[in-house]
């Protein structure tokens, strides 16, 4: 069912998996601020330690060479590099670092795949305004080149930006990941356009000045859900189900991949709304300058998140200025969905398959490379390790079916995640490893 060089991976993030906050000059990100307040994360915990993969990288190889991976999916600390976010200056402990990381991958025939950004913006940076300000487009651009520039002859699948969506809303929406702002209805499409912005100018500069020499391909990563009517016979549900898909896959899908632009129905939801409230200034979604480099265009590969699928009904505004007036729909949980560890993660390996269907017809088939899908579970652990496995067969049937018999363009799948590790606002608590890590020796 899946093509000769189709790739196999796994997926980490730098501040999941490293720990070692403070060693060899690195900086602090806004995780580790984030993390050290009080009532932040579940159980007070943090990633100062976590899998200790800055000291235990060769641990780590061993378990992508036991599951005979060919590619292996990790992010790059900006501030391990970057200590102050700029080039001004470089840490070369960091460096070494990740020159070890991908020539040891290379060196055992897996090829990395890189994520520039996942979630851990340095604090010096934050401290100027963060995603919030103009001026991260140019920063994030010089970090990149500087990335590319670094490590580049060896990488040759880029993401710029992990997850744009859950750092916009979660960061920066309703609070509950770093840097914790809680600025709703505003500053979610604030960040999410610079992040759109930061992202093109990367794809343009590595496209300007590294891929003639470099070969490689560079892309974001989007992650969605798959959503469908819960009534089909009823149009207001359907309604709600295609404003749904355009604030999580078309808010940044539709700029890159299909019109250069955020989604008309989004802007039009978020105008209505703001017409209903009173708001009088310009619209709370930006627009993109025509004096900037286009965005349309600015992925090699469709980079997608996937883990779960909800059925969705109108109504759920809150009477507020905030997204989920903006979205005014409300995502319910059919109960024939297993769920497994976290409350919020139904079991459908079947929505992939359509979720892949729609993006193959809504983009014009792009390559597709799956870069997170994964199984989570919390309490006692099971080293049997039974209903993980049956997910991953599961699932991974379901991808078979979408190249085979609906000719989607999949070229890889990477599962989420290698190791237990911090997943992010729930600490230790959840499970997505596929090794278990016992933190209290590590």
């Amino acid at each position: 069912m899946f093509p000769r060089d189709f790739a196999w991976g796994a997926a980490t993030a730098a501040y999941q998996i490293e720990g070692g906050w403070q060693a060899d000059g690195k900086g602090p990100s806004i995780w580790d601020t984030f993390c050290h307040e009080k009532g932040r994360v579940f159980g007070e915990h943090n990633g100062d330690v976590a899998c200790n993969s800055y000291e235990l990288w060769e641990k780590d190889l061993e378990c992508i060479q036991q599951l005979g991976l060919t590619h292996y999916r990790l992010s790059l600390s900006w501030a391990r590099l970057l200590p102050n976010g700029t080039t001004r200056h470089v840490n070369q402990k960091g460096v070494q670092y990740y020159n070890k990381v991908i020539d040891d991958l290379l060196a055992c025939n897996v090829s990395p795949m890189v994520t520039l950004y996942h979630f851990d913006l340095p604090q010096a940076l934050q401290e100027q305004g963060g995603w919030k300000s103009p001026g991260i487009v140019n920063l994030f651009d010089s970090y990149a080149k500087f990335c590319f520039q670094t490590f580049g002859d060896r990488v040759k699948l880029w993401l710029t930006i992990n997850e744009p969506l859950i750092c916009a809303k979660f960061g920066h929406e309703n609070g509950i990941f770093a840097p914790g702002i809680k600025e709703p209805g505003t500053a979610a499409y604030l960040v999410g356009h610079n992040m759109l912005r930061a992202h093109a100018m990367a794809w343009h500069s590595y496209n300007s000045f590294y891929r003639p020499e470099q070969k490689g391909a560079v892309s974001l990563a989007i992650n969605s859900d798959w959503l469908e009517p819960l009534h089909p016979g009823c149009n207001e549900d359907v309604a709600a189900t295609e404003r749904d898909l355009a604030f999580t896959l078309g808010w940044f899908t539709w700029p890159v991949f299909v019109t250069g632009d955020y989604p008309e129905i989004m802007r039009s939801a978020i105008d209505s709304q703001s017409k209903k409230l009173g708001y009088t200034g310009s619209s709370r979604l930006p627009s993109f300058s025509k004096d900037e480099r286009a965005v349309l265009g600015t992925a090699d590969f469709f980079a997608l998140n996937y883990y779960t699928s909800r059925k969705v009904k109108a109504g759920g505004s809150c009477g507020e200025m905030c997204i989920k007036s903006d979205l005014d729909a409300e995502e319910v949980l059919d109960p024939s969905w297993p769920i497994c560890g976290v409350s919020w993660q139904a079991v459908v390996p079947h929505g992939l398959r359509k979720l892949l269907n729609y993006i193959k017809d809504a983009c014009n088939n792009p390559a597709v490379y799956i870069t997170e899908n994964g199984f989570s579970q919390v309490g006692l652990l099971q080293i049997e390790d039974v209903e993980r496995c049956e997910f991953y067969r599961d699932t991974i049937l379901e991808v078979g079916k979408a190249i085979e018999e609906d000719g989607v363009n999949v070229r890889g799948y990477f599962a989420w995640s290698l190791l237990d590790n911090f997943e992010w606002a729930d600490g230790f608590s959840v499970r997505f490893g596929l090794f278990h890590v016992n933190f209290s020796d590590v």
